[in-house]
């Protein structure tokens, strides 16, 4: 796996929350007839593009990190203000991992994939329990 991105998920409370916000993002697309592709805005463009290849963006919530979406492209454009952005276009399938806890930072910093949490397995007990449970035993150390 390459380098990884982690940022913080403004506006979601738990993995059930982003996965609620992409399908309705890719509907909407579908319904304006346009290409049905996920992508995150930032300010910044990886000076590291290279090495992302492979990688995901991590994405914490409440404190922890909780859930991954790979990482599929990085497009750097300039808007219409003139502003220097970045798509960091993504598989809309996110794939919860074991929760990691993470101070607040602002923007994103790279994640070397020895310090990424691992990937829960599909239908695994812990991605099955509700999220204020998950946070409740995360926050005790028992996820």
């Amino acid at each position: 796996m390459g380098l990884n991105i982690i940022k913080l998920c403004v506006g979601c409370d738990c993995v059930e929350d982003l996965e609620t916000w992409i399908a309705y993002r890719l509907e909407e697309k579908r319904r304006a007839g346009e290409p049905l592709e996920h992508f995150h805005i930032t300010r910044m463009v990886p000076k590291r593009t290279d090495e992302l290849d492979g990688g995901s963006l991590y994405w914490v919530m409440k404190g922890s990190v909780q859930c991954r979406q790979r990482l599929l492209e990085v497009r750097p454009f300039i808007d219409g203000e003139g502003i220097s952005r970045c798509r960091l276009v993504l598989d809309p399938k996110v794939v919860r991992t074991e929760w990691q806890p993470r101070r607040a930072f602002q923007g994103w910093r790279y994640l070397e994939a020895k310090d990424a949490p691992r990937d829960l397995p599909d239908g695994s007990e812990a991605a099955m329990l509700p999220p204020t449970l998950r946070r409740d035993l995360a926050e005790l150390g028992l996820l």
